[in-house]
């Protein structure tokens, strides 16, 4: 599905990269407009800090810290916290979201907190329906204890009591959050599990695991790692990104502009 970009601007950093040149040739001719260009790294910084342009697609030939520090310093963050996450879609699947799996080693509550409402903002503009988030741990509701699930629960507490309107559920293990059959074992109660389509992970290790293996094993399009908490949409791009994930970054960006 491909949307119509005319009133946004999307600076790619030129790097000698053939994906990405790619990429910028397929987007023109797919989304019929002229203002996706290549300029560097620090020039899009400051043209998106001079509302220039709407959206940045970096990070093809730059480190996650390279991009993010470079968002940070120049943009600035919205509040306390930054975070990331990334969007799958595959053919015949329903789009999910996946958080944070590219800057948070691991969160204290609050910073959890954050990650949560930053992805759930995020997924109200990039899915179709309507964000349930479920809080991904080793355990499904108390079959283990850990400082984690107990970290979990304060977040969920805490959602509960600010936002009442969020679908968010947990701790769950994978499988409870995804599958229906187990979900309907595990938490036959739940409005969350075995229809969640947005993904919580309680560090990055299992994180950045868990993205490599949906692309890889799963088949699914990665776009991200999609960069919250800055003043403008940017999209730090793995560095073995496919002319396909590009692409679906700057789908996402229009979308996030919207």
């Amino acid at each position: 599905m491909w949307y119509n970009l005319d009133m946004m601007r999307i600076v790619f950093p030129e790097y000698e990269n053939e994906v990405v040149k790619e990429g910028i040739r397929l987007a023109k001719e797919k989304l019929d407009f002229e203002a996706v260009k290549a300029v560097s790294f620090d020039d899009a910084l400051d043209r998106l800090k001079c509302d220039e342009v709407d959206a940045m697609v970096a990070g093809i030939d730059l480190t996650t810290r390279d991009v993010i520090l470079g968002c940070r310093d120049t943009l600035g963050v919205k509040g306390k916290t930054f975070s990331s996450c990334f969007y799958f879609e595959k053919a015949g699947e329903i789009p999910f979201i996946l958080a944070d799996a590219g800057v948070t080693k691991e969160a204290d509550v609050e910073r959890l907190f954050d990650i949560v409402m930053q992805t759930y903002e995020t997924a109200l503009k990039l899915l179709d329906e309507e964000p349930r988030i479920a809080m991904l741990s080793f355990s499904t509701k108390g079959s283990a204890r850990d400082a984690s699930i107990d970290k979990i629960n304060e977040v969920i507490a805490k959602v509960h009591e600010m936002y009442s309107e969020v679908k968010i559920d947990g701790e769950m293990q994978l499988d409870a959050a995804v599958n229906s059959r187990v979900a309907a074992k595990k938490l036959p109660d739940s409005e969350v599990a075995g229809r969640a389509n947005v993904l919580i992970v309680p560090d990055l290790n299992s994180g950045n695991i868990l993205y490599k293996a949906i692309e890889q094993f799963g088949g699914y399009i990665a776009a991200g790692p999609i960069l919250q908490g800055f003043h403008k949409p940017v999209s730090d791009l793995s560095r073995g990104s496919t002319m396909e994930d590009v692409k679906l970054v700057i789908e996402c960006m229009g979308r996030l502009l919207r």
